[in-house]
């Protein structure tokens, strides 16, 4: 996927990995944007049918364990992964169900949002929210985060935060969360506060990570 029209999960992912890592995911994307439009596998995003399983058994409606085993039945690719992912948000799915001391709705619609960075002519994604309405009409809009390198931390998730309430302006960002599955971790935007400087550090990470790409495509 390009850096030029990305997911923020992918983003805040690329941001942090350290140097050998990252330079290796740069390559192994310009490899993949390089190849021929007849060669595409047409997988489509790694995670997406995962994340729509963990949704159908937050409402209700389906059984994330037998649906992963059905995934990988149908794809030995997710065979590794699917599982622990499962195990994740199984841990902070129950566990949040425990604490949560009010009513609660996991709603069935998708929301979904674009911010764009006009002076580096980019785009990123913000799909597949997880919504959840509370008693009092308020929301948690919980956003997947995937990647098994590097783990999320708390600067990662506080850009992540302002990139979603550029993004989402009509929401209170004190219902944002980011949620580091495989880790059952979720970073609550009221309990990791903005600092102020979350777009300085943005802007300055994208723009060292469209330099480093930009060098290996030239090289």
């Amino acid at each position: 996927m390009s850096l030029e029209r990305i997911h923020l999960r992918k983003l805040l992912s690329s941001m942090y990995l350290d140097d050998r890592r990252r330079r290796a995911a740069l390559k192994r994307d310009i490899s993949e944007d390089r190849r021929p439009a007849s060669e595409d596998s047409g997988g489509g995003d790694f995670h997406t049918a995962f994340w729509s399983d963990a949704k159908l058994h937050a409402r209700g409606e389906g059984d994330l364990p037998a649906l992963t085993t059905g995934r990988i039945m149908a794809n030995s690719r997710k065979r590794r992964l699917y599982p622990l992912l499962t195990e994740g948000f199984l841990d902070w799915w129950n566990e949040r169900r425990r604490w949560i001391n009010e009513p609660f709705q996991v709603l069935s619609r998708s929301v979904k949002a674009r911010h764009v960075i006009e002076q580096f002519g980019c785009t990123v994604k913000i799909e597949n929210l997880f919504s959840v309405q509370m008693a009092d009409g308020s929301f948690r809009l919980i956003y997947p985060y995937f990647s098994e390198h590097p783990e999320l931390r708390e600067e990662a998730a506080r850009i992540g935060h302002w990139v979603m309430g550029q993004a989402l302006p009509n929401y209170d960002p004190r219902g944002f969360r980011i949620l580091d599955v495989l880790r059952a971790h979720s970073f609550r935007a009221e309990e990791h506060p903005p600092r102020g400087n979350e777009e300085a550090v943005f802007l300055r990470r994208y723009a060292e990570l469209l330099k480093e790409r930009r060098a290996l495509e030239d090289g």
